[in-house]
């Protein structure tokens, strides 16, 4: 059985596998679909898993840990790690420590490993569908949902926190009023968004990031299909005896970037976790490194054509 390596988390002491398997489907899968999957996953040496209020997979993903549990696939639950992010609609100060509970409540759990502001934005409702009516969105106030975050691991409610889909202005705006720092950035990455500048930044500040959407969303509302049809990726992946995905995932992994991927099929499990025991060339790495960068399609999706400060001039 393969497992993934682990990555250090630096200043909260956390280690994290740095390959985690996204619950987080479109169209939603069916509960019992997603259990079975998950289930499957820890089967094939998973113990990253990554989820959140909105995607609706934290009651799945609860269950699957209990039957693994029983099951004897894993000793405790401490032999995995979970993550989970707040969701937009609860970014006030007192509503934080309350959607996590309510995050635990649905997984089964007392803890988690780690726990993320979804978006650095608030929603004034909550939404069925996007993009998001404009009359809807608000600005973050950082200060007060950051203090929420920071007393959720005071309370041992989480071990670490972090932030997702945040830009170097948005990480500076938090570090300047942080007690305990953000550890990590769940970002949309891969060689067709590199995020140059967020890695760098964020390798400035310690911030480690994680990178979604490794295929370009391939499947989803947002995504499309360029990463697996990129000529550069097939014609390497061909002389590698790899498959494209498995090129995309190795050259996140290779950027010091963990990594979120989604896939219920139980051989592109299996494929997803043998990426770390061959390496890129450097001229491949070459090739990969100027390949043409297209912006990455989550937060369009979300927020459509609306000019919000979001948009303005960060890598999300």
């Amino acid at each position: 059985m393969a497992k993934a390596p682990q990555v250090s988390l630096g200043a909260c002491g956390l280690t994290m596998p740095v390959l985690g398997m996204g619950t987080s489907s479109w169209p939603p899968a069916d509960p019992e679909t997603a259990k079975l999957a998950i289930i499957e996953a820890i089967k094939a040496g998973y113990r990253h898993f990554d989820t959140a209020f909105t995607y609706g997979s934290e009651q799945p993903l609860g269950q699957a840990i209990a039957e693994a549990l029983r099951l004897g696939l894993i000793k405790s639950r401490d032999d995995l790690f979970i993550t989970s992010k707040l969701w937009s609609s609860y970014t006030d100060r007192d509503q934080v420590v309350p959607a996590i509970k309510m995050s635990l409540r649905n997984l089964q759990l007392d803890y988690l490993d780690m726990y993320l502001i979804h978006l650095p934005l608030k929603l004034s409702q909550e939404i069925r569908k996007t993009p998001v009516p404009k009359e809807i969105l608000m600005p973050l106030d950082i200060k007060s949902v950051w203090e929420g975050m920071e007393e959720c691991q005071r309370l041992g409610l989480t071990k670490a926190i972090g932030v997702s889909n945040f830009s170097p202005r948005m990480l500076e705006e938090t570090l300047a009023i942080a007690e305990i720092p953000p550890a990590v950035n769940q970002v949309e990455m891969n060689p067709l968004w590199q995020q140059k500048k967020l890695r760098e930044y964020c390798n400035a500040k310690g911030i480690h990031i994680t990178a979604y959407s490794p295929l370009g969303a391939n499947g989803t509302k947002w995504g499309d299909n360029r990463i697996v049809e990129c000529d550069v990726l097939e014609d390497i992946a061909k002389a590698r005896g790899k498959t494209t995905a498995q090129v995309s995932m190795r050259w996140v992994y290779e950027q010091g970037v963990s990594i979120v991927a989604k896939s219920f099929n139980k051989e592109r499990m299996k494929q997803n976790l043998e990426i770390f025991d061959w390496s890129l060339t450097e001229e491949e790495l070459e090739r990969i490194s100027q390949l043409p960068q297209r912006k990455g399609f989550l937060i369009s999706s979300i927020l459509g054509a609306h000019d919000f400060t979001l948009q303005l001039d960060d890598e999300i």
